[in-house]
């Protein structure tokens, strides 16, 4: 099957309902996408066939689970090459999104993806995430919070969870094993306010990929002294 029908039948599997237009939009994006790195590094996958499977349907199992509505608002934290933000809003396109980085260009790519595949409801920050976290702009303002970055739970849940509003969630995607990440991330979540709700495991059709979906409630504020400063969050992460 092309990569097309290999997206939706992705997509079906995990119970995402993709239109054929919103196909063409992942299509187009994956284009975009192979384009701009050869310019710029956005991604280590290269393959057509491995960005739908390793990208796009890997970000989209996000979704059955985030529990949306006419008044949810996304922020992704670090969305790096648009991932899981850019993927979520295809399929789901009357969310508003917000899309941060540290990383202009990165952010000058994703406007092009947005203005090509005619994307409303998209906004930019550019700025560091434990940065954002204190801008009382952004602070608290949030339905949802998604990250696909790399850190473990205390670290990232103090990159986050400032982003989320009580009573909303931090939905992390995390390797196969997180228990023990889980386990030594209990203190941290509790400093912040947060709460494991659920743990989803998460396979991949078409792959051995196999991943778990962290969902975090956020159940009462954030102490205003959170997110540290980025050293401080990475060398004494909160246990």
């Amino acid at each position: 099957m092309n990569n097309k029908q290999l997206l939706m039948d992705c997509a079906n599997q995990m119970h995402v309902n993709l239109t054929e237009e919103m196909a063409d939009q992942f299509m187009a994006y994956s284009d975009l996408l192979l384009d701009w790195n050869e310019k710029m590094n956005l991604t280590a996958i290269t393959d057509p066939r491995e960005v739908v499977l390793k990208h796009f349907a890997d970000c989209l199992s996000l979704v059955p689970y985030l529990e949306l509505d006419e008044n949810s608002s996304i922020i992704d934290v670090g969305t790096g090459a648009g991932f899981p933000g850019v993927p979520v809003k295809i399929a789901c396109p009357d969310v508003e999104i917000t899309l941060l980085d540290a990383l202009q260009k990165r952010l000058t790519f994703l406007e092009e993806v947005t203005d090509s595949l005619a994307l409303s409801g998209v906004n930019f920050v550019h700025s560091r995430a434990e940065d954002g976290g204190q801008n009382p702009e952004f602070r608290e303002q949030f339905s949802h919070c998604v990250s696909r970055a790399v850190a473990n739970m205390s670290v990232l849940a103090e990159y986050c969870l400032p982003y989320v509003q009580v009573g909303g969630y931090f939905v992390a995607l995390k390797g196969p094993d997180v228990s023990r990440e889980l386990e030594e991330s209990k203190v941290a979540l509790e400093i912040l306010g947060g709460v494991v709700k659920e743990i989803i495991d998460i396979q991949i059709p078409y792959t051995e990929l196999a991943h778990n979906l962290v969902i975090i409630e956020k159940i009462k504020e954030t102490p205003k002294q959170y997110p540290r400063k980025s050293k401080k969050i990475s060398q004494k992460p909160l246990a």
